[in-house]
């Protein structure tokens, strides 16, 4: 018995060992100037993090994609290096900062560091370290790019009218407002007991007596609301549509209530997942069919014609960045910058 449990550990041993020593073998080496390697490891794990991102295998070829990425990667921060091209730690702490400032619409305040680390989590797959490195490297790429292909990458124009028109009639059919309602809410939130459930209610009902029907008064209790000490919510929750998404989201009579209701009107006490609520409709918009004149969304000032002008910059500037980034990974690969270890590619 003894014999045969050696055996086995050893295999064991044996098995574990053989896996580090295949990790460790180099998947491509990078020379530009100096020898980096990367290691079948590193290149698994790479891989793993886009499969679990992507919810599926890649096969063979996919992974080769992978590994050109790393290797084009390593070539454009060795360049960066020989050409003295860097990234300080404030300037990195300045564009991390401007992810997190993202959250604060959704959030209603800046986000903790605990919320914005599960949040990239989620988001990327990394832990806050990893990302600030990748985050790091990704900024240094850029700036080796744009000093190499600024000419090329500035190079895109503004499209003309007659091509903004000619847009705007290939694709009206999809430049339709939908019915939608802007709602200001006072809302006194409960807990998971009754006993907080009835002082809610009854707080709710006193407020919704106070306003009886009255914008004005409706304006001076949303206005209490913003005290430090209050007990109760209140605020503008923005614009919704009637669509099938917010009947799922909200729930259909819920839609219904609101979109029955005529600007400046004022609801019944409701009792929502949140808390009791009363409602006051600000706006009301119903569907239409958008011109180059016209405001894509109420609140904003932003027309159909210069959404057009935008996205058809943008689509050009993606364009010229793409070249750009092809071009420059071309030039790093000439020579004998990086070799590729096929065999070791087969897992």
């Amino acid at each position: 018995m003894k014999k045969i449990t050696f055996f086995v550990v050893f295999a064991f041993v044996v098995a574990v060992t053989g896996f580090s020593q295949a990790n460790l073998q180099p998947a491509a080496t990078v020379s530009l100037i100096r020898t980096e390697t990367i290691t079948v490891g590193q290149l698994r794990t790479e891989v793993e993090r886009i499969e679990r991102s992507m919810g599926q295998s890649l096969n063979g070829q996919q992974r080769r994609e992978v590994l050109d990425g790393m290797i084009n990667e390593r070539l454009m921060l060795q360049a960066a290096e020989r050409d003295r091209i860097g990234v300080t730690e404030n300037e990195l702490n300045m564009e991390i900062n401007q992810l997190r400032a993202q959250m604060v619409p959704m959030l209603g305040r800046q986000p903790t560091e605990a919320e914005f680390a599960t949040a990239i989590r989620n988001e990327f797959g990394l832990e806050m370290p990893i990302f600030r490195e990748q985050t790091r490297r990704q900024l240094i790429q850029q700036r080796y790019l744009f000093s190499q292909k600024q000419s090329l990458l500035e190079s895109a124009t503004p499209p003309t009218e007659s091509e903004i028109v000619s847009m705007f009639e290939l694709t009206r059919a999809q430049f339709v407002r939908p019915e939608m309602v802007r709602i200001s809410v006072i809302q006194v939130p409960y807990g998971p007991d009754a006993a907080s459930r009835t002082r809610a209610r009854q707080q709710v009902d006193e407020l919704h007596r106070e306003i009886n029907n009255n914008a004005n008064r409706f304006a001076e209790v949303l206005l209490r609301s913003q005290a430090p000490n209050s007990t109760f919510q209140g605020g503008d929750a923005g614009f919704i549509e009637r669509n099938l998404e917010t009947a799922q989201r909200v729930g259909q009579d819920f839609v219904n209530l609101v979109f029955g209701m005529r600007p400046g009107e004022i609801s019944r006490v409701l009792e929502r997942p949140t808390g009791f609520q009363i409602l006051k409709i600000t706006e009301a918009h119903t569907m239409r069919n958008l011109g180059l004149e016209d405001v894509i969304h109420p609140g904003t000032n932003i027309t159909l014609r210069a959404h057009i002008a935008n996205a058809m910059m943008q689509e050009r500037q993606m364009r010229v960045l793409v070249q750009a980034t092809q071009e420059l990974h071309a030039e790093l690969r000439r020579g004998r910058t990086f070799q590729i270890f096929d065999a070791n590619l087969n897992w």
